[in-house]
């Protein structure tokens, strides 16, 4: 492993995540442009995307907000977790001396500003190494949230239609906070601490894939059209276009409990990855 070189791989790779947005958000984005009819909302997707356009050109990032460095880490047993995770830090600290990434750590306890911290999940494969990296903007990441099922106040019971109930009352307490049109990862099932991860996860899948259970691509569709019926749109104005997409996973779950985990990205989901050997 060439130290040096992937050090600067991930530098680069932290340059165009925060400056360039995914050809499947793009799409998504674009099309949200087409199908818009409110005019307020149409201007301000406009301004976003003159926003995206800028932050391209002149690689500067899309927000100010360049969020948390997430790395979700895939790699053969010839690679070590330990110097990898060095690696990582290194880089993060490269990447935001050089303004790439703003310094978003702060002390709970002292208040003081520390740079910036990278989540990294590791994940052992079969060849190569495969990098991953989500930023996530605090507003979003402050929206998240987990319901328990059943829910009375909802009159969501231990089934798909009481996940469906959650997601739309996430959705619908969020009222413009977080910067939508969103897009929405959802977990079902495992403990607390798994629908959090997994739910979060959903965010990496592209926007054009389809869900391998089927049930659970029925959801994905249904959501993603009864939460664009909320009318809170771009920004909260108003509109069309209040999710992009829509994502779902379940894993097990204890007989006692039934959790669901739903995370919010912002209209600038900022994932890209990067590929060794």
């Amino acid at each position: 492993m060439n130290r040096k070189k992937l050090i600067e791989d991930i530098v680069a790779l932290y340059r165009k995540t925060a400056t360039q947005l995914p050809d499947d958000i793009t799409d998504a984005f674009n099309r949200a442009k087409r199908g818009e009819t409110s005019v307020l909302a149409t201007e301000t997707l406009a301004i976003l995307s003159e926003n995206l356009t800028c932050a391209r050109k002149e690689s500067k990032p899309i927000c100010q907000d360049t969020g948390i460095p997430i790395f979700y880490i895939e790699h053969s047993s010839k690679y070590k977790e330990s110097e990898i995770e060095a690696i990582v830090k290194e880089a993060t600290d490269r990447a935001t001396d050089q303004r790439i990434l703003r310094p978003n750590a702060v002390d709970p306890i002292t208040d003081k500003n520390i740079g910036n911290l990278p989540v990294i999940h590791f994940r052992e494969g079969n060849s190569g190494l495969k990098i991953e990296l989500l930023l996530k903007g605090g507003g979003s990441e402050n929206l998240s949230t987990i319901y328990q099922l059943p829910n009375l106040e909802l009159a969501a019971d231990r089934n798909l239609e009481g996940v469906r109930r959650c997601v739309l009352d996430a959705v619908f307490r969020a009222q413009g906070k977080g910067c939508p049109p969103y897009i929405i990862g959802v977990a079902i099932g495992g403990n607390a601490e798994e629908v959090t991860h997994f739910s979060k996860k959903q965010l990496m899948r592209k926007l054009d894939d389809k869900n391998a259970e089927v049930e659970l691509a029925k959801l994905e569709t249904r959501l993603q059209k009864e939460i664009n019926q909320l009318g809170i749109g771009v920004g909260g104005f108003g509109g069309n276009a209040t999710a992009l997409g829509v994502k779902i996973i379940t894993s097990p779950r204890h007989p006692a409990s039934f959790f669901i985990g739903v995370s919010f990205s912002c209209w600038c989901l900022r994932r890209q990855s990067l590929c060794i050997g």
